[in-house]
């Protein structure tokens, strides 16, 4: 995030001790030989460092911003231990602050650790310049990110040593591009131009390296922050696939009808309560759906009522189901119309196995008594061929079952879907570029 600085210099360098020439403070060098610039911990002066000697620079007496990480820290991150040297509070000019801590080891060179409203990132200086792509764009190592923020950053505090010339009011231009994980950071003044690459950290695992102190939800998220539910979504939809999958397979090789009876019956043309029994039934699967379908070919203008019976001949269970099979024609304003249908279908579920008898109990009955289209009385097309056929038959899978068992596998991933556009919306509306901001953008 600041000016270019080596990023693998020679081994370590001995810790020095300066005296501060304002408060007389003492002042360790960390980085002695590579450090240019330091803040006295002690009274906020910027003393240089350069030749050995500590010579003032900026005489202050301010109130000294205490960093949470302590100068002479050390933790570990990325396998790597680093120790903070430097602290630095920014802000857009006394506006939105943030920390920022140098980071030091002799072999790896300076690293970033950025504070900003709780959320952590790692930032490393580049040796070399992003791409531009668009006017929106930049690409780096061949992954593009997207335009995010523009504005002036300045310091409002400096505590610790700096590889380059740093005093408090020193501004310079910014701007960010992001994709989740990555903040793309440059900053321009009169002199030069760096930039810097910063890595989302959760915030376990700076816990763990400089021992922080938890702090609250990060909420709006960082413009980088990766959603959280993301990588869920990706893995939750290969297991949504993979479930769909085997319950496709499933109902390929449990679904379907295996028809064990059927019979024709008559209906009487009067009206009255018929009853037939269809069996005996050999029912072999320890549990299974027993369905039943009754076809009425010739109805019109009518209905049947119907009831059935399925009872276990070893034990005289019963499981009762009904349904009915009506028809309706006529012609209207609007020409001839038709309603209902011919067939009624019911199922019994969770019938064990067993041999049953069928006992189906049912009704004729027409639409009005002064039908002139039948004039001998009956409900439907005289016909002396059987008028109802029944069928009784298995199977081991609803449709309804399927799409019970589709739901309760989609609805976690929808619920994931809203959490994590919810979390991109709240992210992308903090964007200087935003859809509801105005105005036109730069690099």
């Amino acid at each position: 995030m600041q000016p270019e600085a080596s990023l693998s210099p020679p081994p370590a360098p001995a810790v020095r001790a300066l005296s501060c020439p304002n408060c007389g403070g003492t002042v360790e060098l960390r980085a002695a030989g590579y450090t240019v610039h330091v803040g006295c911990q002690y009274c906020g002066s910027i003393l240089d460092a350069t030749d050995g000697l500590a010579k003032l620079v900026i005489k202050a007496q301010t109130a000294l911003a205490y960093p949470e990480i302590p100068l002479g820290t050390r933790g570990t991150l990325f396998d790597v231990e680093w120790e903070a040297i430097g602290y630095l509070q920014r802000s857009q000019n006394g506006a939105y602050r943030w920390d920022e801590y140098l980071l030091f080891n002799p072999y790896h060179g300076y690293r970033w650790l950025v504070n900003a409203r709780g959320g952590w990132s790692f930032g490393t200086m580049l040796t070399r310049v992003p791409t531009m792509q668009t006017f929106s764009t930049y690409a780096l190592e061949g992954t593009s990110y997207t335009r995010f923020f523009r504005g002036d950053a300045q310091v409002d505090r400096v505590v610790g040593e700096f590889y380059w010339r740093v005093a408090v009011g020193e501004t310079v231009k910014t701007g960010d591009w992001v994709r989740p994980g990555f903040m793309l950071s440059r900053e321009a003044n009169d002199r030069e131009i760096s930039w810097t690459i910063n890595q989302w950290l959760p915030e376990r695992d700076v816990v763990a390296a400089f021992g922080v102190t938890p702090a609250a939800k990060v909420w709006p998220p960082l413009p980088h922050q990766p959603s959280p539910w993301g990588a869920w979504l990706g893995k939750g939809a290969r297991i949504g696939g993979i479930a769909l999958a085997f319950l496709l397979l499933v109902s390929l090789l449990l679904s379907g009808t295996r028809w064990l009876a059927s019979e024709a019956l008559p209906v009487a043309v009067d009206g009255r309560e018929q009853s037939a029994t269809i069996g005996p039934v050999h029912l072999v699967s320890r549990w299974q759906r027993v369905r039943v379908r009754t076809t009425v070919p010739r109805l019109e203008n009518g209905w049947v009522d119907l009831d059935y019976s399925l009872i276990d001949r070893r034990n005289q269970q019963v499981y009762a189901a009904s349904g009915a099979a009506e028809r309706y024609e006529g012609v209207d304003s609007d020409g001839p119309w038709t309603e209902g249908s011919r067939d009624s279908d019911v199922s019994i579920a969770g019938v064990p196995a067993g041999d049953y008898d069928l006992i189906v109990e049912y009704k004729g009955n027409r639409w009005s008594q002064n039908d002139t289209a039948y004039p001998d009385g009956g409900w439907m097309e005289p016909t002396n061929a059987p008028q109802i056929v029944v069928e009784l038959g298995t199977g081991t899978l609803y449709a309804g079952n399927f799409l019970l068992a589709l739901l309760l596998i989609a609805f976690p991933w929808f619920v994931g879907l809203m959490l994590h556009l919810r979390f991109e919306k709240a992210r992308k509306e903090q964007s200087d570029f935003a859809p509801a901001a105005s105005g036109d953008g730069d690099d």
